[in-house]
This record gives structure tokens, sequence and C-alpha cells, in this order.
């Protein structure tokens, strides 16, 4: 993979034979990551990639290797939340090597391939179907116990190609705020998992509810019970409400995920019951479709 410094352009072979090359490459790195978790949401703005972030390190907090894919092409911000984005990506003669975020956190994003955080990445549906495919294939992940992907907002070609690249995914997370246009958007998201097969992990609602720091009463800045309500009407999964907490905000923005830099909030606390219930139902499905 190379970026040309002017047309900002991944170089991506379409020839037949290099198209099967590239496919063995890819079962060859995807037999090495037991899980692979794609976190969606509907619509931008609802805390999707921080929920992300959040739980590859606490599931690495749990000892586990972790790989995050910020498959975001346009707006790549999981290096700006992780404190690495001025990282730059190094090749091994064979494969290109992730950023490593700690001893067993490895990430790779299109952040990496820009020349300033501010330049724009222009490119049809192609183009970024093959940059996200060589992030899968010409990427040496290792040995994973979960990989997380990191989606954009919404169910165009990202989403569509990764879950076509992927097939043996353990499905998807939906990431909502409570407000009746976000939850609109997650059934849409839940709908397009339905139609490719793809299962459901399980629903977050984020922003769930803001305790006030000066008087310890809670307020409903974006309502609260509306994710809740669509898992049930659904009939998928809810993993869990995460409030809005401005910890969360700052450890973001400091690189520093908030399950890290502030273990014992109440925030944190939510997350890893969520990473409890997905490690639970991860490994159960797998067991199961063994067991089939």
């Amino acid at each position: 993979m190379t970026m040309n410094s002017t047309t900002q352009e991944i170089k991506v072979e379409t020839k037949g034979s290099k198209r099967s090359a590239e496919d063995v490459k890819l079962a060859e790195n995807l037999k090495k990551i037991k899980h692979k978790i794609m976190v969606m949401s509907g619509k931008g703005g609802v805390g999707k990639s921080t929920i992300a972030v959040n739980l590859a390190f606490g599931l690495a907090m749990r000892g586990m290797e972790v790989g995050i894919l910020d498959a975001d092409i346009h707006g790549p911000n999981v290096p700006k939340m992780l404190g690495v984005e001025h990282a730059l990506l190094t090749h091994d003669g064979s494969y290109i090597l992730p950023v490593i975020v700690a001893p067993n956190v490895r990430v790779i994003s299109m952040a990496f391939l820009l020349s300033k955080s501010d330049s724009a990445v222009i490119w049809r549906g192609p183009m970024k179907m093959g940059a996200i495919r060589q992030f899968l294939s010409e990427v040496n992940w290792g040995v994973l116990d979960y990989l997380i992907i990191d989606l954009p907002p919404g169910t165009g070609d990202e989403p569509l190609s990764i879950a076509q690249m992927i097939p043996d995914a353990d499905g998807v997370i939906i990431v909502t705020t409570p407000q009746d246009v976000a939850l609109l958007d997650a059934s849409k998201s839940i709908s397009f998992a339905r139609a490719l097969n793809l299962p459901v992990i399980g629903l977050i609602e984020n922003m769930s509810g803001f305790t006030c720091p000066h008087c310890g009463k809670e307020i409903a800045l974006f309502k609260k019970g509306g994710g809740e309500r669509l898992a049930t009407e659904m009939a998928v999964s809810f993993l869990g409400r995460v409030p809005f907490d401005v910890s969360t905000v700052e450890s973001g923005d400091g690189g520093i995920p908030i399950v890290l830099s502030k273990p014992d909030s109440q925030t944190s606390k939510e997350i890893n019951s969520i990473i409890d219930k997905v490690i639970k139902k991860t490994r159960d499905e797998k067991s199961c479709s063994k067991s089939h």
C-alpha cells in the first residue's frame, strides 16, 4: 500500500491474478483472528468510535490481543483517540505493520497515510474498497483474540464490503443515542445486518443520561431508554446504557480511553459490563457454530 503525496491515492491492483493472491492473503490473515466484531451506527455523532476504542481497550485490559481497524476512510479519528495520530506505518518486507498502541493493542487507519491531519480523502467507492481490502489482507495483524472494526456511519459501501470480506464475522454492535432521529437510523443498521445474514451482537444506548457534577441530579440530555425500547421492538440484545460523561470527551481528546484513564468511573463500569456480555455472546456463538 502506497500513498502519492499529490493525488492521495492508494495504488490498488485489479488484475485477476493479483486479486486471487490478495484473496489468499486475506484468508490467511483472517484465520489468525478468533473474533471479528464490527461497530456500526446509523448516523454520525452518536459516539460510535468512542465505544469502539473503549471496547478494544477493555478487552486488552483483560489480557487479550486486540486489533482496531479504523474503516472510516473519510473521517479516521481512532488514532487521535488513542494518542497515536502522528505515528508512521512501517513495513516488514511482506506486510504493513500496524501501529502498536499498547503491548497487546494494535491499530491501522487511513489517518496514518495522510500527509496532514486536515487532508481530505476524496475517493469514490472502488478506491475505498481497495484500501479496506488492503487493511485486512496486507497488514500483519498477527494472532488476535479480537479485531474491532470501527465502521463509518450508515449502511454504504464500507460496511457492505467488510461484511462480504469477513463472512465468518461474529457480528455487529449497533451504537445509538436515545433520541428518535438516531433510533430511526439505528433500526436501518439492524435491518442492514439482517439482510446480509450478519449476526447482531447487540445494541448500546450511548449518551444515556447525564449526572450533574454540582447537584447530582440526572438530566436526560438526549432522552433515555430509547435504545432499550428499539432493541425490544426489533428483537435484538440490549447490551447496556453508557451515560454522557465529560470525562469521556476529555479522555478521547487526550488520547486515553476512559476505561484506562478512569477505570472506577460509572461510565467505565457500564462499558466493562457491556464487554462482559460481548465476550460471553461471541464465545457462546462460536461454540454453538462449531458444534453444528
